[in-house]
């Protein structure tokens, strides 16, 4: 898997508005019909203590869905691709914002990769963009690889780390394109142990890091969601 496709649903407006059961299976059914997909990942709203961060209430929906090929991405999201069933009202999501970014994908090792979600939940994941401009990109992005995922790989319970950066893609899809320089995630077994993973002494050091990047001009959101995986790992 090398590339992702980002598709967020954001109604500030509304924050705490649920996606229903109804509108949830027929996206879902869309999502894991898509061709030539290898996995995605339905996101929704979950609840996590962050030592530094407060970025408030998360976005009401994400999918990222991950192929192997950028042509097999582009042709999901083509004039005539699978992904404009997307494209429609959700009765639910009604008056959100919707962006898309596509993004080539980079994935670290963690020590225990098996996922042990408890009965009836789901993984959690914190995910992350940085939505402004590298003074230098290149020094920015090689420092955030190689020293961030590293120190992430320490977290205790994490199951998946990874770090995304901006392509350009085609497209047909009727919404806003975001040109983040950045997108992370990390996953663990539950919101309880991302908030412990995020009160542990990693989390200092990560925040120290975050220090000596390289300049950069303008901000980052830090987001706790809820994870249904579709497809393999």
């Amino acid at each position: 898997m090398r590339f992702c496709y980002f598709v967020v649903f954001e109604n500030k407006d509304e924050f705490g508005r649920r996606v229903t059961p109804a509108d949830a299976r027929a996206i879902r059914d869309i999502v894991a019909g898509t061709p030539n997909l290898r996995r995605a990942n339905i996101y929704t709203p979950e609840t996590a203590q962050d030592i530094y961060n407060r970025d408030g209430p998360p976005p009401q929906l994400g999918l990222q869905f991950y192929f192997d090929e950028l042509s097999h991405l582009e042709a999901a999201i083509a004039a005539d691709g699978h992904l404009q069933a997307l494209a429609r009202d959700w009765p639910s999501l009604t008056g959100a914002t919707v962006t898309q970014q596509a993004m080539a994908l980079r994935p670290f090792p963690v020590d225990d990769p098996r996922v042990q979600a408890p009965a009836g939940g789901m993984p959690c994941s914190y995910v992350v963009h940085y939505d402004g401009q590298a003074e230098d990109l290149n020094a920015w992005f090689t420092h955030y690889v190689t020293h961030h995922p590293q120190i992430m790989r320490r977290f205790p319970g994490i199951r998946e780390i990874e770090v995304l950066s901006r392509i350009d893609w085609c497209d047909a899809m009727p919404w806003q394109r975001v040109h983040h320089i950045q997108r992370n995630r990390v996953m663990f077994d539950s919101p309880e142990a991302l908030t412990a993973a995020l009160q542990s002494p990693v989390r200092h050091d990560l925040r120290a890091d975050y220090y000596q990047f390289p300049k950069y001009d303008g901000g980052n959101a830090h987001y706790p969601m809820a994870t249904d995986i579709i497809g393999t790992r």
